[in-house]
């Protein structure tokens, strides 16, 4: 089942080491490259011990932001007001061009977790860093993150819909501010501001979101909570989100709502990998069990199915979904 995901994942790395969301051909726009879904993806690449790919992958990423360097120091200089000038959250996978189209584009948590994944990845001699343009674009991603006040700046979050304050955002900054900070200059308070807001949040995701999916990357892979906070994140999310084929991103989620809040594959493997870390081999292995029972005929993770069903939707496969697959089996 491990080479069988791997090699789903494969299929979906455009030449450029980007990776689709699905598959290139799909009609949806997910044969564009998210900057999140590509670092989810490297972590399953890298329990499999792919480490040629995550570099070329996470390069690819930073290649992208060199091109737009320009806009982040814009973004450094004055505090962005408009959409547009943020960093983007997706890419053409051959161009590295950005997609212009209105669409939840202030995604903070990408940010956040493009650097900690580099930075956790350093950390363990896996280097990612090629030469001074990149620790010069990594230094502006910090102050990028302080230019736009992250800490309690409204973004659209994980799932790019609602602008409110997120604590999964916060969450990714702070966690990525904190693994950078052995590479570049990250001031002291720019992390103490993000916890103190992550503390204030928590369990909520927001103002209008008591549970949300999101909130269970701040235990895996971020691991910047509390035993009392993953806890209580945890409750919540299975007694309010797990169903049979997936966990639903909120309750009242309008995407694919089909008598009823579409459930995501993803949610299964991430829980999945938690339950490991936590030491519980029961729990782990019941949502392993129940994820390989969401994947179709070949071995595939949709995105996910809808309400209380067997169909899925044309997402499919879900690269984010496949390697948290990945990550349970090797993790």
């Amino acid at each position: 089942m491990l080479n069988q995901s791997l090699q789903i994942l494969k299929q979906m790395q455009y030449p450029s080491g980007l990776f689709a969301a699905s598959r290139m051909t799909v009609k949806t726009g997910y044969n564009l490259a998210w900057i999140r879904d590509n670092v989810y993806t490297t972590l399953g690449l890298e329990a499999a011990q792919k480490y040629s790919i995550v570099k070329k992958t996470l390069r690819a990423l930073l290649d992208i932001l060199l091109k737009h360097e320009y806009k982040i120091d814009w973004a450094i200089k004055e505090k962005p007001k408009h959409h547009y000038q943020y960093i983007h959250a997706r890419y053409d996978p051959i161009t590295m061009e950005e997609i212009w189209e209105q669409w939840g584009n202030k995604q903070n948590d990408a940010i956040g977790a493009l650097l900690f994944k580099i930075g956790d990845l350093e950390q363990k001699g896996i280097k990612i860093i090629r030469n001074d343009n990149d620790l010069s674009i990594l230094q502006k991603l910090v102050y990028y993150l302080q230019s736009i006040e992250y800490w309690h700046d409204k973004d659209n979050g994980m799932w790019e819909e609602n602008e409110e304050v997120h604590a999964s955002s916060i969450g990714a900054c702070v966690a990525g501010l904190k693994k950078i900070k052995k590479i570049v200059d990250v001031p002291n308070n720019l992390i103490k501001k993000g916890e103190k807001a992550l503390n204030k949040l928590l369990p909520r995701e927001s103002e209008t979101k008591e549970v949300d999916m999101a909130l269970l990357s701040l235990i895996y892979p971020y691991n910047i909570v509390t035993k009392g906070q993953r806890d209580a994140i945890l409750k919540n999310a299975e007694k309010r989100l797990v169903k049979k084929k997936g966990v639903v991103r909120y309750i009242g989620d309008k995407y694919y709502f089909r008598n009823g809040e579409a459930m995501w594959t993803k949610g299964l493997p991430w829980l999945a990998i938690i339950y490991k870390q936590m030491n519980k081999p029961d729990k782990y292995a019941f949502y392993m069990r129940k994820t390989m029972e969401a994947m179709n005929e070949k071995g595939e993770l949709p995105e996910l199915y809808y309400a209380e069903g067997n169909e899925h939707n044309e997402n499919c496969p879900l690269a984010w979904s496949q390697a948290l697959f990945v990550a349970g089996l090797r993790g």
